[in-house]
């Protein structure tokens, strides 16, 4: 008996060393998200690259950043989207429109190990501009990510939350998976195709499509007063 629960246990150790070096690998390598975030230092025009002086990004992009210059020239090429956000609205634009002094958001796909060198070299997937005028926001994000439980109506939706941002996941530690949101008449509902983005009503929303509810308030508040305030954004990304 006692040499049965020995190889058994032995089975079941080779079975989670398997499992664990198999994540590891999967985590060790493989295509991320850089994101940069800065100002224009040229017009864009038809260039190959985009001349940004950057101030910001997401996690990631900032550690390629430690030690080296913040000034960057990305690469763009015929794939690269450029969308134009204006009073939370966006819009397809051209490369031209881009212009010395824009805010904008560079986002780059490639490896997890590229160096700083290799990710601007790399073209960019998407461009967000917010213009000459763009400002940080004075209240912090709160991102939700899941599945529509019902369409959207009277002011409300409720999402079956399986992911977000650090702050908001933070809120749902103990709580309910299917959450209920707010919005009104300021609240921009975008659907998102192919990358490209085209304002609805939020009736066009359906049932069991993957959504996004962004919301801008303080940090201090409880999951239940963030329900309270209006999104500002709900992303729509298809089934």
């Amino acid at each position: 008996m006692r040499r049965q629960l020995f190889f058994a246990s032995l089975l079941a150790l080779a079975i989670l060393t398997v499992g664990t070096s198999a994540t590891l690998a999967a985590r060790g390598s493989g295509n991320v998200l850089y994101v940069f975030n800065g100002r224009m230092m040229a017009d864009a025009g038809t260039s190959p690259t985009l001349a940004v002086d950057v101030n910001g990004g997401n996690r990631r992009a900032l550690r390629k950043l430690v030690g080296q210059s913040d000034d960057a020239n990305f690469a763009v090429d015929a794939r690269t989207q450029y969308i134009r956000w204006t009073h939370g609205v966006p819009t397809v634009v051209p490369e031209s429109n881009l212009l010395a002094g824009d805010r904008v958001s560079v986002r780059v796909v490639t490896d997890r190990h590229a160096s700083l060198a290799q990710i601007q070299g790399t073209p960019a997937r998407r461009v967000a501009d917010t213009g000459p005028g763009g400002r940080f926001p004075r209240q912090p994000l709160w991102l939700f990510s899941g599945t529509l439980d019902a369409p959207a109506a009277g002011s409300h939706l409720t999402l079956h939350v399986k992911d977000g941002n650090l702050r908001a996941l933070r809120a749902m530690l103990g709580q309910a998976l299917d959450q209920t949101f707010s919005f009104d008449r300021h609240t921009v509902f975008v659907v998102w195709q192919h990358g490209l983005p085209t304002v609805v009503s939020p009736g066009s929303l359906h049932t069991g499509e993957r959504v996004t509810v962004r919301i801008r308030a303080p940090r201090t508040f409880s999951l239940a007063q963030v329900e309270q305030v209006p999104a500002n954004h709900v992303g729509d990304h298809g089934a």
